[in-house]
């Protein structure tokens, strides 16, 4: 399994803006299917974004299309979240995660099989 560790999270006013990283790290990691989760408290986890192994495909959740973009480098084994027009309903721990086992976009949480430890994002109105 991949080790991801997720960074770039903190306190922003609403509109702002934030950019989350995500650096993964193990000998096997080949670049699969990525994702972006989101918990907020009292609440489940869901899905926010991915893409496919060469950041030629993403899809988005609705409540975030238009504001958020993700994307990846594969040299660095890095995945972005760029996150834009924050609203105080984006505050949440944000959790990267890789789908060794497939291919595409994946938007499944339970198709992940590794997960980082979580940025918090927290937004003010």
């Amino acid at each position: 399994q991949a080790q991801l560790v997720e960074s770039g999270g903190g306190l922003v006013q609403a509109g702002g803006s934030l950019k989350l990283s995500c650096a993964a790290s193990g000998r096997t990691f080949s670049n699969p299917p990525m994702g972006w989760f989101r918990q907020a408290p009292g609440k489940e986890r869901e899905f926010v974004a991915a893409i496919n192994w060469s950041g030629g495909s993403t899809l988005y959740a609705d409540s975030v299309q238009g504001r958020f973009t993700i994307s990846r480098d594969n040299a660095l084994k890095t995945v972005y979240l760029q996150m834009t027009s924050l609203k105080p309903e984006d505050t949440a721990v944000y959790y990267c995660a890789s789908a060794s086992k497939f291919v595409g976009v994946v938007s499944v949480l339970g198709l992940y099989d590794s997960w980082g430890q979580g940025t918090q994002v927290t937004v003010s109105s």
